[in-house]
């Protein structure tokens, strides 16, 4: 039973093949379409994946990946709820606490303590009040300084009075001199320590305030200690003057700040780094910042991409499609005559629908397989097409489009092709019924 279906179907297929290569350029022509339409949809959406990932790798930059936990005075106790009024106030991140994120987290990539002070810096006559942040190498990183002249601290300045200023406070206090050697006072007068600067930073843009996740910094009138230096020679305690009263406080650490590989395990590294913190602070005496703007941000630029290469998708095949169907069309007039000879031999509706549903899988099925070839190499022949561009002008070319490297996405190609099946299928229905139900008799008398 099973074998008659597969013997006139393959029969079925043989006749619509022959049908196809006798009008070889006609076909040719129709699959081309759809070659091109599939082709067309592997690329645009290699293309937009390149260029979707440059946009994650600079919304990465920004901070996305990090999670900021800051030291804050508390306004009141969780057991009684008073305001803090003692002289003397203890609270923030702790040494420990980096050490406890440090070790029981190995999902991070890099985490960065500091502390920072309002201090008053001088040279000879020139004074600038400058924000003091001890830190270590991986901050500078963190924050892309640029070194202008001499160089960042190491390992071997830990503890040593060594300093890196800013641009801006580098301008002020020596405004027609080279830095690098000279010493200065960090401090008030009555208390100062002299450092010697070793190196000064380029001038960096302020940071933007991001909604409620990251606040706007100015990095122009900082000063950078060896945050161990800091310890030693200024300490955890720091006395303020006012007019009335003299207030101090302790504070081990202002900031840590950490890194995680990707995007999606920035929620569960900041709840269990809260975890972690409440378990050792009997106060809310800290703040674990997360920067969901950018999160967000980088979720809707990714579907932004997805929704727009699906549009061109379908807008390709359609037309790839609409291509095939005024082919069909046009074979099935001019093959009256011959459809009207088969159905007077004994061919059946059935029949007829399915050789041309045949021609027009072959036809689709073909142009789409050479589509996907063709679009698989979209890597190798855009670099080859950019170099060839260059190598006339190295300036003839935007920076986005030298950068930019096309990124193959799996899904396009099932996508491309299974698409392009079902608009041929959808494409050939229509000719095929319309060819099926020729009146047999009107069909042999036609010219």
């Amino acid at each position: 039973m099973l074998f008659p279906v597969i013997s006139g179907f393959l029969q079925t297929f043989q006749v619509g093949l022959k049908s196809l290569l006798l009008q070889k350029l006609r076909a040719g022509l129709a699959a081309l379409g759809i070659f091109i339409g599939t082709a067309t949809v592997i690329w645009l959406v290699a293309m937009g994946e390149g260029v979707s990932y440059q946009a994650q790798q600079q919304i990465k930059e920004l901070g996305a990946t990090n999670i900021i936990v800051r030291s804050i005075k508390p306004t009141s106790s969780k057991k009684g709820g008073k305001k803090t009024d003692e002289r003397v106030a203890r609270y923030g991140l702790l040494r420990s606490d980096l050490r406890r994120i440090s070790s029981n987290l190995p999902n991070l990539t890099r985490v960065v303590p500091m502390r920072e002070l309002k201090r008053e810096l001088r040279y000879q006559d020139h004074a600038v009040d400058s924000k003091l942040v001890g830190c270590d190498d991986n901050y500078r990183i963190l924050n892309t300084l640029e070194m202008a002249r001499g160089r960042w601290f190491n390992k071997r300045d830990e503890k040593e009075n060594v300093v890196v200023l800013a641009d801006g406070t580098a301008k002020r206090l020596f405004p027609h001199e080279n830095p690098i050697g000279k010493a200065i006072r960090v401090g008030a007068s009555y208390g100062s320590d002299i450092y010697t600067v070793i190196g000064q930073t380029r001038a960096r843009a302020a940071s933007a305030a991001i909604g409620g996740s990251l606040d706007a910094r100015e990095y122009n009138l900082d000063a950078y200690i060896p945050l161990s230096t800091l310890q030693r020679r200024i300490g955890d305690f720091i006395m303020r003057r006012t007019r009335s009263s003299m207030n101090g406080e302790i504070v081990e650490l202002s900031q840590i700040t950490v890194t995680v590989a990707n995007l999606d395990q920035v929620d569960e590294t900041a709840a269990i780094i809260e975890t972690m913190l409440e378990q050792y602070h009997e106060e809310e005496d800290y703040s674990v910042v997360v920067p969901k703007e950018l999160l967000r941000q980088a979720e809707r630029t990714r579907m932004m991409f997805n929704v727009l290469l699906v549009v061109i998708a379908g807008i390709s095949l359609f037309v790839g499609g609409i291509g095939i169907m005024n082919i069909m069309l046009a074979t099935v007039t001019e093959r009256t005559r011959e459809i009207g000879i088969r159905r007077a031999l004994g061919a059946t509706r059935t029949r007829i629908i399915e050789q041309f549903l045949v021609e027009t899988v072959v036809l689709t099925a073909g142009g789409g397989l050479l589509g996907v070839g063709f679009g698989l190499m979209c890597g190798p022949i855009f670099s080859g097409l950019r170099d060839l561009v260059s190598s006339f002008s190295a300036d003839l070319l935007p920076p986005i489009v030298n950068a930019l490297e096309p990124r193959i996405a799996p899904w396009s190609v099932g996508l491309s092709l299974g698409i392009s099946l079902v608009v041929g299928l959808i494409s050939g229905l229509y000719p095929a019924f319309q060819a099926a139900y020729l009146d047999p008799i009107e069909a042999l008398r036609h010219e």
